[in-house]
């Protein structure tokens, strides 16, 4: 066998360990630390893959759990969160319609209705005159010493609306304990209420003419009565 010197031998040892490591970094193959480092590239990347499908699953898990409660809790993001829990509307639509609507439920629910004597047209006249004298009356207002003087006026169906109600509603509040008065005139009706410990002057002239109509719990009982036919003013 051909004799070596050491030293060739340990350089070329050397420059085959060098060539092998240097191969190993650019081979494209698995067993380098490139394709080390690829490998655990990939599978972080697929475990990342995973992880996102399994969130996104969760997430719609629970949106299918907790969709229907929040929509129940907040009415959001459902057709019947513009309407009552039924999924119907519950306004009439109109005041008067609703108030007569619930006049008749009423009636209908007490079985000791004579209703040989309801009188739900008479109700609804008087809903009419209401609405005259609310949103179509005149109302001109003075203070004369510690009383207010009102003149109402109107023409035509508002007219006698106010005729009606006015001296009506007068009698209601003298039962209250209220000092008022009526005096009717061409064209209307001229109420004067007079200042008092409960009512002071400037409490009166805050209400003004349809502040002063509103006073009492008396209507609601009123129309009531007069749908039963009990009787026909105010």
């Amino acid at each position: 066998m051909p004799k070596f010197p050491w030293k060739t031998t340990l350089a070329a040892t050397t420059i085959l360990g060098s060539t092998a490591f240097v191969f190993a970094q650019t081979s494209p193959g698995m067993n380098g630390p490139t394709g080390m480092h690829r490998q655990m590239m990939s599978g972080q990347m697929a475990q990342g893959a995973g992880d996102m499908s399994q969130m996104h699953k969760h997430m719609m898990q629970g949106r299918g759990g907790m969709g229907p409660a929040m929509g129940q809790g907040t009415g959001e993001g459902t057709p019947n969160s513009m309407h009552g829990a039924s999924g119907e509307p519950t306004m009439p639509g109109q005041d008067a319609f609703g108030a007569i609507q619930e006049v008749v439920q009423i009636l209908a629910a007490n079985p000791a209705t004579d209703w040989s004597k309801v009188n739900i047209t008479g109700l609804r006249d008087h809903l009419i005159d209401m609405n005259e004298v609310t949103l179509r009356a005149a109302a001109s207002e003075r203070i004369l010493g510690d009383s207010i003087e009102i003149m109402v006026t109107g023409e035509g169906r508002t007219l006698a609306a106010i005729k009606r109600m006015v001296p009506a509603h007068v009698k209601e509040l003298k039962e209250s304990g209220w000092k008022a008065e009526t005096d009717e005139l061409p064209d209307g009706v001229k109420l004067t209420v007079n200042a008092s410990e409960t009512m002071p002057l400037a409490k009166l002239k805050a209400l003004g003419f349809i502040g002063i109509m509103v006073q009492g719990a008396h209507h609601q009982a009123h129309h009531l009565m007069m749908a039963k036919g009990g009787f026909a003013e105010h």
